[in-house]
């Protein structure tokens, strides 16, 4: 059996972290046989007090077959398994004061690509959504994979937006065979299936806890050379993320909203402390001395009868259908739901979950 599983075997002890584990490792080689080492074995490396390596024995004498299992759920779940000491495993992730030792996927996992982090709150505005898919699909145009947590608001909008052009990476505080939050189980399988990938530190069968979502966000940040803060109250787990990409000497973005709202306070703190406050997609791209390509002016995509309906819509205030029937001629509002469709095919306007429609880029 290859020695990644004994590996991922150990990590499953939960009082021994990552930092301690590789310290392990580098004092005995293979993890296979820090499997089989005896508590006196173990003691004698000095690397874990009296109460881990007891710890540790009974974690092993509980689970004796947990190497196999792991081996096994994973081929079930066709999910992949790479270690930090192998070419794959992600070569900026692997700088971090605390990388994980072992990662869990689905997907294709690329160890050079140039990434970006975008996270951002859970509640959130129009001017957020907007600006999160806005800046994630501009961003992946240009190869930069986009990197977010999959939780429910800016994440899951920032990989809706990296999707209509390139690539993007979820990672998720549980396995990577659990979709969590449950409604965006289609969009991880959109993920893998648009060649990106669908990452975890947690074995298969993990269940979501909320301890789990702080260790999240230091892969999220450290798989990213910036992390771009879309909304945020003055408490969220998206200042975590960036303070930890601070930590570790990478970039941090973000995008300013109104004094009255919320959920701009934790972008407008980070600014205070130094963050870069970005308005343009490409203010960031500047920073990786990568050039945006060029784009097709959206009048030159657009049938008159489009132009008509896009004419009435904004880029950050979305509206129903019946309010869009009641703005446009007569004559075509028995089309608009296929007009609609066909612009939302053509990348020009989106469809949020209460079916209300707005521009998919500023003018």
């Amino acid at each position: 059996m290859d020695d990644q599983w004994y590996l991922a075997a150990l990590l499953q002890c939960r009082h021994i972290g990552s930092v301690r584990m590789r310290r392990l490792c580098a004092a005995v080689p293979r993890a296979q046989e820090i499997w089989s080492m005896s508590a006196g074995a173990l003691r004698a490396t000095g690397i874990l007090s009296d109460a881990l390596v007891e710890e540790l024995v009974r974690h092993i004498a509980a689970h004796p077959d947990l190497p196999e299992r792991i081996e096994a759920d994973c081929a079930r779940q066709d999910v992949a398994v790479v270690t930090i000491d192998e070419a794959l495993y992600p070569i900026v992730l692997r700088e971090i004061f605390d990388p994980p030792l072992v990662l869990y996927y689905r997907g294709m996992l690329v160890s050079d690509a140039r990434r970006i982090g975008i996270v951002g709150a859970r509640k959130f505005t129009a001017y957020g959504e907007a600006a999160a898919m806005e800046f994630a699909e501009r961003l992946a145009a240009t190869g930069v994979t986009v990197v977010s947590g999959a939780a429910r608001g800016i994440d899951t909008r920032a990989h809706r937006g990296a999707l209509r052009s390139g690539r993007t990476v979820a990672v998720l505080g549980c396995g990577v065979d659990i979709a969590y939050p449950p409604e965006n189980r289609r969009l991880l399988v959109q993920i893998i299936e648009t060649g990106g990938a669908v990452i975890s530190e947690y074995a298969p069968g993990t269940q979501p806890l909320p301890a789990f979502f702080p260790a999240r966000n230091r892969i999220i940040s450290g798989l990213s050379e910036g992390t771009l803060v879309v909304e945020a109250a003055r408490r969220s787990g998206s200042l975590i993320t960036a303070e930890m990409s601070l930590s570790e000497g990478r970039d941090v973005y973000a995008i300013p909203g109104s004094i009255y709202s919320p959920q701009s306070s934790g972008c407008h703190n980070l600014i205070r402390m130094g963050a870069r406050l970005v308005e343009s997609p490409q203010e960031i791209l500047e920073e990786m001395r990568l050039a945006e390509p060029p784009r097709r002016p959206v009048h030159e995509q657009l049938t008159p009868e489009e132009t008509r309906i896009y004419q009435v819509l904004s880029f950050d205030h979305a509206l129903s259908m019946d309010e869009i029937v009641d703005s446009v001629p007569e004559h075509i509002t028995a089309n608009i739901p296929l007009l609609l469709l066909q612009m939302q095919l053509k990348g020009i306007i989106t469809e949020n979950e209460m079916h209300a429609y707005r521009r998919a880029e500023r003018n």
